[in-house]
């Protein structure tokens, strides 16, 4: 109940799914929580669900792809709490397309959440780590599908990939200039949450075939991924960082 006692932790896209069920879990844990997210019913709703289990959070309305929101957020977690410890890069999207039929636009837009709003979490909670100068730990959810292709899923891919690759380079210049941060990547399976059963019709077909890609033979819950997280931000993984975590139901062993 106390692996993070005492630490600030912030959480980006934490209104739902994976966002929500890891401020939970880190709240669970000692944290004080940041839930930031663009919906401010959602992003209530997980401040209010923490506060009931007798946990301390405060919500931030934050758009990842705005750099200046970044300073804003960061600068009121620390006013509000008086240090960053934790930062949790969760906030993304998905668009489906191949490489020949996807637009421009569509490319653009995923990317600007996906891949910009991680560059941005890590350049900016980096800077507020080192303001608490006892480091910290910054985790970037990546996927599967940063570690194998989708023929359908162009601009995911390239996303989840450019996560994998940017967590390497900004764990090996945290550790090489004594920051004490150290960086790490989450790859999930297919995780029932809102953004995969609102993907396309018929939620219970496309439930079966999902089932059906993961040896073990059902989808992963919120809380698979959340507890690997609350592992990464605490201390017992002091000597894990440019690391991938991959939670995958044995996805990615086939």
């Amino acid at each position: 109940m106390n692996r993070l006692q005492d630490k600030v932790a912030l959480v980006t896209g934490g209104g739902s799914g994976l966002g929500r069920a890891t401020a939970l879990r880190l709240s669970g844990e000692g944290a004080i929580v940041a839930v930031t997210d663009m919906s401010d019913a959602n992003g209530a709703e997980t401040v209010s669900e923490i506060e009931k289990a007798g946990g301390t959070a405060k919500f931030f309305n934050h758009n990842v792809c705005l750099e200046e929101q970044w300073v804003t957020v960061i600068d009121g977690v620390i006013a509000a709490f008086g240090r960053l410890d934790i930062v949790v890069n969760n906030a993304g999207i998905a668009i489906p397309g191949n490489a020949e039929a996807l637009s421009f636009a569509d490319w653009r837009k995923l990317m600007s959440v996906n891949l910009d709003g991680v560059f941005l979490g890590v350049k900016h909670g980096i800077r507020g780590i080192k303001q608490g100068n006892r480091g910290g730990s910054i985790i970037n959810l990546s996927s599967i599908e940063g570690l194998v292709g989708d023929p359908d899923l162009a601009a995911y891919n390239a996303s989840k990939g450019g996560v994998r690759l940017l967590t390497k380079s900004a764990a090996l210049h945290c550790a090489k200039t004594g920051t004490g941060i150290r960086v790490n990547s989450v790859h999930p399976g297919f995780i029932w949450t809102p953004m995969v059963e609102n993907a396309g019709p018929d939620a219970e077909a496309r439930y079966k075939a999902l089932v059906a890609l993961h040896p073990v033979g059902h989808l992963g819950e919120p809380d698979d991924v959340a507890w690997g997280i609350v592992y990464l931000a605490s201390d017992e993984s002091k000597f894990v960082t440019g690391s991938e975590l991959v939670i995958d139901g044995g996805y990615t062993a086939q």
